[in-house]
């Protein structure tokens, strides 16, 4: 029996190119839609190598078209992956395997030659906590025992997709093989995808991305119709090829590899190499009453409400906000130095327990149609279900509901209707507040890049930084109590730098230091660099309403991008003098802004020593010295306090 050809894992920087004129198809493969014969020669290369290392029975090249959509959504339900959500049109209900549910950052790694490249050297025995390195040749090891045939007696789709609008110049192409119709109509949603991507494609780089769920057939019986394999789940990525093999699970961000993996992991590399920045972040425009308008930038850890804000209702009359995107952010300077950002996504895959008419009204608008859900709770009449929901559905005693086990539900059985990590997956086009430049190739320009996080103390509502270098320090002090799209439990605080800690492509403290250098462009416009805090709390309840009533704090971090004089210098920032923040209408007393907006020289100094734990520990050589620098001088400011 021949040896499966296992060169495509091989990392193939300084390879001379291999010869693409006797390319050839497995005879054994049938090909059920599209041609290889139209494929760009490197994309077909790509294909042949992936069918021939993978065997599926078939190979189906996407095109993208409402009517293989429709066929491909057709046929999921009739293997019982998804059901229609009968209330809503063309929405669907998927639910998974209990054991395939989130993200698995012990599960995911970057590839390079050297492991200095990825992650920094912690101190003594020390743990890394910041990425996972895997060698090229462990990388090899572990993927030759699970790719080879891992696709038998399945379909492997040819997914094309654009990352960004096509033809704009800030936008990336990829190719996703995989063996879901699941991830092909998720995809669709997600990117732009299709005939339109080869046709662009030509001879244009692009990232290769290969997934399997892992479960050839047949298959063994088991009572979830989703196929994957997580004690074989593997989420890898090579950088310096443009690559990413991800094999054993189905959930979203470990299969929709134009997500966090392309979008983030790869994209961070690629970035750092041609001089912009891949971030987790989502993109806002305001336009304040007077009509002037200025869009911000905003990174948060996952479940600290990137989506709520992006979409946001304000609560101050006059003004309008308009939604790029939700989740990531691609930018780079134009040619008059401008930060101008795109929306890479062209769909919201949002966390939907806590989305409601109260919390998130635009995207409850976004979601009524044309949908994905994933491990929702559903009722008898066709309608979606999750916590939050309650005030909603004030007949929640009459209805029948189905948990996202597929397990009949009680308000009082004690147990989530929905899993805490449950999605919607839905056009951008769908959002009812859409900025209307959010798919312009040249991007918008940011004036103003806000960090936070969840952090129930200490942390003001609002401050700026200093300087640029103050900025890149606030984003790499970045902290959140853990959440349920990755794998932890509880409610720990945790480091998460730029909010970018699980989705970094290479080590943070050369990425840190990418930040820096994006100051030393000539005639560079820096956008304003601030910190909010949603979450601060007194005896578990917060002090502050949130929600819509954070378009105040948006509205002075607004008049401070125009220079207004309304801020002071403390210790950790610039903070808002009193009374600029507008709290006309709600009921926050000037005692409890006094309390949002103070921090203690006692919470300040703890902070510096588990900073200076982290950054010594953790990041250690590899931290630039401007942090040390910031952080020497944050510590000086709180003793002076």
């Amino acid at each position: 029996m021949a040896q499966p050809d296992l060169s495509f894992l091989d990392i193939e920087a300084g390879r001379p190119p291999r010869d693409l004129s006797n390319l050839k198809l497995n005879e054994n493969i049938q090909i059920v839609k599209g041609s290889l014969d139209a494929l760009a020669p490197k994309v077909k290369q790509f294909v042949v190598e992936c069918a021939d290392l993978c065997m599926p029975a078939k190979l189906y090249v996407c095109d993208g078209s409402n009517e293989e959509n429709d066929s491909l959504l057709k046929m999921l339900h009739e293997d019982d992956v998804i059901k229609p959500l009968t209330a809503y049109k063309n929405s669907w209900l998927a639910r998974t395997d209990p054991h395939d549910v989130a993200r698995v950052e012990s599960k995911t790694f970057i590839c390079t030659e050297k492991k200095g490249e990825t992650i920094p050297t912690p101190k003594g025995d020390a743990k890394g906590r910041v990425g996972q390195w895997i060698a090229p040749e462990k990388l090899k090891e572990e993927m030759s025992k699970r790719l080879p045939k891992c696709m038998s007696g399945r379909t492997m789709y040819v997914v094309p997709f654009c990352m960004g609008p096509l033809g704009s110049p800030l936008s990336k192409v990829g190719i996703e093989l995989t063996d879901s119709a699941y991830v092909a109509v998720c995809m669709r949603i997600m990117t732009r995808m299709g005939a339109a991507v080869l046709k662009q494609l030509g001879e244009e780089t692009f990232v290769r991305c290969l997934h399997s769920e892992g479960v050839p057939l047949p298959a063994p019986p088991t009572e979830y119709h989703w196929p994957c394999n997580p004690d074989e789940t593997m989420i890898t990525h090579i950088p310096v090829d443009r690559k990413i093999i991800s094999f054993g699970s189905g959930y979203g961000g470990n299969s929709l590899l134009g997500k966090k993996c392309f979008a983030l992991r790869i994209a961070s590399v690629i970035a750092r190499d041609e001089g912009w920045l891949a971030e987790h972040m989502l993109i806002l425009g305001i336009t304040n009453p007077e009509g002037k308008k200025k869009y911000i930038a905003a990174a948060f850890p996952s479940c600290c409400g990137k989506t709520n804000l992006a979409m946001m209702t304000p609560s101050l009359p006059g003004w309008k906000y308009e939604c790029v995107g939700d989740d990531i952010a691609w930018m780079r300077y134009d040619d008059e130095g401008h930060l101008r950002g795109i929306n890479p996504e062209a769909g919201f895959f949002g966390v939907a327990p806590g989305t409601s008419h109260k919390t998130n009204p635009n995207a409850l608008t976004a979601i009524q149609s044309n949908t994905i859900f994933t491990n929702i709770a559903e009722t008898d009449d066709g309608r979606y279900y999750w916590e939050g929901l309650e005030d909603e559905f004030p007949d929640i005693d009459k209805l029948t509901i189905t948990d996202w086990l597929g397990e009949k539900w009680a308000k009082d059985s004690g147990k989530k209707a929905a899993h805490p990590n449950s999605r919607f997956c839905a056009p951008v086009s769908q959002c009812p507040i859409i900025d209307p430049d959010w798919e312009k190739p040249a991007g918008v320009p940011v004036e103003a890049i806000l960090f936070g996080g969840r952090r129930p103390d200490g942390v003001p509502l609002i401050y700026e930084s200093f300087d640029w270098e103050h900025g890149v320090f606030l984003g790499a002090c970045v902290k959140s109590e853990a959440t349920a799209a990755a794998e932890y439990k509880g409610r720990a605080v945790m480091h998460d730098p730029f909010a970018m800690r699980p989705f970094f492509g290479y080590n943070i403290g050369h990425y840190i230091q990418h930040w820096l250098d994006m100051k030393k462009r000539p005639n560079a416009k820096l956008p304003k660099i601030f910190h909010v805090n949603w979450f601060r709390q007194e005896d578990n309840k917060f002090l502050w309403p949130g929600f819509g009533e954070n378009s105040r704090v948006l509205e002075w971090i607004f008049k401070r991008c125009d220079g207004e004089d309304i801020a002071e210098k403390k210790a950790i920032g610039f903070v808002p003098k009193p009374g600029t923040i507008n709290t006309e209408g709600i009921d926050v007393s000037k005692e409890t802004m006094e309390k949002l907006l103070t921090t203690d020289k006692e919470f300040l100094l703890n902070e510096v020593k588990e900073l200076k734990n982290f950054f010594d520990v953790q990041i250690n050589d590899d931290l630039p010295k401007e942090m040390w620098d910031q952080l020497k001088q944050l510590e000086e400011r709180a003793n002076a306090i």
